[in-house]
């Protein structure tokens, strides 16, 4: 079974660490540890922050949010393949759950409804990593470059 803590280790790095950013045009606004301000205003963590408190009891409240906001949901304790877990999750942080899952059923041979059941944990099972990933890594690509032509923007 897939491992949470390898997991978010990896994703914490890519969302660029422990570190309070606001950028200009960013849709999110205020951003902590790769939490957004503007999607995620209820995070308890924000309290801490705000009195730039970046202590030990901020760095749970980070890990603890990703697991239950992300790993949980798409189910990431019942996926075979750390692989395959550590690229559903990485996608589901930067792109929205539902997304996410929706583009690992159809790499899965699922019904896409960004919804993982019992069916679409079998059908993930049944994938080996390094095909899953590299499917996955083109379905990625084509999901942000229809976005990227919609909305030069991006």
């Amino acid at each position: 079974m897939a491992d949470f803590n390898p997991a978010f280790e990896r994703m914490i790095h890519d969302e660029g660490g422990y570190q309070l950013t606001e950028i200009a045009g960013d849709r999110g606004g205020q951003t902590y540890a790769g939490i957004a301000r503007k999607m995620n205003p209820d995070w308890i963590g924000w309290a801490l922050v705000d009195r730039r408190e970046f202590g030990a009891s901020l760095t749970t409240m980070v890990r603890d949010f990703y697991r239950a906001r992300f790993w949980t949901t798409i189910r990431g304790d019942e996926i075979n393949e750390q692989a395959i877990a550590e690229s559903i999750f990485n996608f589901a942080v930067n792109t929205g759950v539902g997304p996410a899952v929706k583009i690992a059923q159809v790499i899965a041979g699922a019904t896409p409804d960004g919804a993982i059941g019992a069916k679409t944990i079998e059908l993930l099972n049944q994938c080996t990593g390094k095909g899953f990933v590299a499917s996955y890594a083109l379905a990625k690509i084509r999901r942000y470059s229809d976005i990227c032509n919609r909305d030069r923007g991006q």
